[in-house]
């Protein structure tokens, strides 16, 4: 930001030279006298000594799994409401995409902390690449199979003879072809669009709670939803982590940043409303309606399940074990690591 330069430069700068004469003058005086000069006493509503300054920040980012929506209620509340900047850290939110990868960004020292799926932090640290899990925002994944209700489905064991919109290689859906033995399901690739799904009504797609089901019904489009978490295969989703350098380098730094985190989730937790104008603004493609619902759909996937007791962010050893070993068996991972390596409870706020 540029410097403002005052017009009177030059009266301040003969101001200055009076003021040092007589500082001098009645040094002189004194000197002469016998006496020190007494201090000056400060006049009625001013402050003695000099004010303490601002104390610095230190800049940081944090890379998004998506363009900004309620799902990152909580870092856009700690932003708005001054959480990070309590914590020390000039915090920056860098939204995600299609064709962004928050590992490879964080991995890279470009940033700080990124979010991913707890199955792809596995499957990263597979590939070599060095980052650690610190905080799980969701206790449950969002994600779901969106139907038609006409369709008649109860369960997941119900999709045989249907057609799926799906990522042919997702972890989920890899896991649940071989959970519930669909080997009848046609598979169609999912491409994001949602037309082909409402032209079948014997038809499913992947999507989330938070977002496609709000859409549907605004098409007038009845729609019922099986979670993931439901199948079994039960992550924990939308994870902040690091690299084990910034855990081992900047311990502080990362405690600073997953208090202020919990507390930007605890905050947005009733305040939701209030926060969304400032998520909209970096993705007013997402109307403040639709981030409405997708807030009231996420707070039991956030609050729920271990986080009602131990808070948001917390994690298990056994929730980790469980879906290293399911990626295991379907392929996904080649073997097993300590899950100690993988994640860690240490920066979250004692309870």
């Amino acid at each position: 930001m540029a410097t403002k330069m005052t017009a009177n430069k030059r009266s301040v700068k003969k101001m200055m030279a009076l003021s040092l004469c007589a500082v001098l003058m009645t040094g002189m005086l004194a000197a002469c006298s016998g006496k020190t000069a007494a201090p000056e006493t400060a006049s009625s509503g001013e402050k003695t000594g000099t004010a303490s300054a601002e104390p610095k920040l230190e800049k940081s980012t944090l890379v998004l799994n998506w363009f900004a929506e309620p799902e990152h209620g909580g870092n856009f509340a700690a932003v708005q409401q001054g959480f990070y900047k309590d914590a020390g850290l000039d915090m920056t939110l860098t939204p995600g995409g299609p064709q962004v990868s928050s590992t490879q960004i964080v991995a890279s020292g470009k940033a700080d902390f990124g979010i991913a799926n707890g199955d792809d932090i596995l499957v990263a640290r597979q590939e070599g690449i060095p980052i650690v899990a610190i905080a799980a925002s969701f206790q449950k994944s969002p994600q779901v199979l969106i139907y038609h209700k006409e369709a008649g489905i109860q369960d997941f064991s119900n999709l045989n003879g249907h057609a799926v919109y799906v990522a042919p290689t997702a972890s989920f859906w890899l896991y649940m072809k071989s959970k519930y033995e669909l080997d009848q399901v046609k598979e169609l690739k999912y491409t994001g669009s949602l037309v082909n799904f409402v032209n079948d009504p014997n038809a499913l797609t992947q999507g989330y709670i938070t977002s496609e089901p709000y859409t549907l019904e605004k098409q007038g489009v009845n729609v019922g939803t099986l979670l993931i978490a439901d199948s079994g295969y039960n992550l924990y989703a939308n994870v902040y982590f690091t690299t084990e350098k910034m855990i081992k380098e900047h311990p502080d730094k990362v405690k600073a940043f997953v208090e202020a985190t919990v507390k930007g989730w605890d905050y947005y937790k009733s305040h939701a409303e209030e926060i969304n104008p400032a998520i909209h603004e970096q993705n007013p493609d997402m109307d403040l309606d639709m981030m409405k619902y997708s807030a009231e759909k996420e707070m039991d996937l956030v609050f729920s399940g271990d986080a009602a007791e131990q808070g948001v962010g917390t994690m298990t050893k056994e929730r980790w074990e469980e879906v290293q070993k399911q990626l295991i068996e379907v392929g996904v991972l080649k073997e097993a690591e300590p899950v100690a390596n993988v994640f860690t409870t240490e920066f979250l706020p004692a309870k």
